[in-house]
């Protein structure tokens, strides 16, 4: 029975998702999984079942083994830099949780935080979902004269029974804001159609809600066939998150909420799936990446750190 080696960096929400879809996937597969936590205190409850999935807990990476199949930075966003150091040369493969990094760290140099070679993949998930997935199949045919792409939802919303007020996203000095917090759609369009020649941005504060981050960011960008329009909200009532494809026969309508992917003759197709369906997606692909794959993955460091640089408005290379 083949034993599979983990290291995670960070146990919130997020990365014990991963844990628990790591450790579906290798049951399934009829491996064993030795997953290891490197925490930053120890007397910090897991959440329910958490700890049972685990090998060994660490505050200190010198106790911890040598090297692991694959490691996932799974901490806050401004300390994954830290934690890429930290662990350099320690992973077979790196899983980052997206963004790589924080808003302002795009200066960084990757080459200080990642030994050469390194196989890494950052994390993508918008990008395994049903419908767009479906949508991916279609676009070789398809090619569109505009993109148009909309996510817009009530921040007071997301988080029932916590105060919209008090959390990061509210806060533009804890990193919060609306045009880093969808770092998603500018993700899939990269996916989609790679960067664009040519980028505008215009953000800020417009609502009523009591917040001092952004909450409308309005891109337009320029591709070599198309143009895109990008729009982010905070306010809009009602969760909207979709693209259109305008093409010469008509328009596509991916709808990420609805799970529905409309056709230009109204046909519907359907494609509606529990929410972590994506990320066991997003697993299989890591772990198969990890162990078997070679070169780059579809998802590099290179690459998310030029998404991150689009989502803040700057024009890439």
């Amino acid at each position: 029975m083949r034993t599979i080696t983990a290291l995670f960096v960070g146990l919130g929400s997020i990365g014990t998702r991963h844990l628990k879809n790591l450790t579906n996937l290798c049951a399934d597969r009829g491996w064993t999984l030795q997953a290891d936590a490197l925490r930053s205190d120890l007397s910090r409850p897991l959440r329910d079942g958490v700890a049972a999935l685990l090998h060994a807990q660490y505050t200190d990476l010198a106790d911890a083994p040598a090297h692991y199949d694959m490691v996932f930075i799974t901490n806050p966003t401004s300390l994954h830099a830290d934690a890429l150091t930290r662990v350099r040369g320690r992973g077979g493969a790196l899983f980052i949780e997206k963004p790589i990094f924080s808003a302002d760290q795009t200066g960084l140099d990757l080459a200080d935080c990642l030994p050469a070679g390194q196989k890494a993949y950052v994390a993508a998930p918008m990008r395994w979902c049903g419908v767009m997935l479906a949508l991916k199949d279609r676009l070789p045919g398809l090619h569109p004269y505009c993109a148009r792409v909309i996510c817009s939802s009530y921040l007071p919303d997301w988080r029932p029974g916590v105060d919209y007020r008090t959390v990061y996203s509210a806060h533009k000095a804890m990193g919060g804001g609306v045009t880093i917090d969808l770092i998603h759609e500018w993700d899939y369009l990269v996916e989609l159609f790679g960067v664009p020649e040519k980028l505008y941005n215009f953000k800020g504060t417009y609502s009523d809600l009591e917040i001092d981050s952004d909450d409308l960011s309005v891109y337009i960008a320029r591709y070599p066939t198309l143009l895109a329009e990008v729009h982010l909200d905070y306010f809009g009532r009602g969760y909207r998150r979709s693209i259109e494809l305008f093409c010469h026969d008509g328009s596509y309508l991916a709808d990420f909420g609805a799970g529905t992917l409309t056709l230009p003759d109204g046909t519907v197709q359907h494609y509606e799936e529990d929410v972590n369906r994506r990320y066991e997606r997003e697993m299989e692909y890591f772990v198969d990446y990890a162990l078997t794959g070679s070169g780059e993955s579809c998802n590099p460091p290179a690459l998310a750190l030029n998404v991150l640089k689009l989502t803040l408005g700057e024009n890439v290379q």
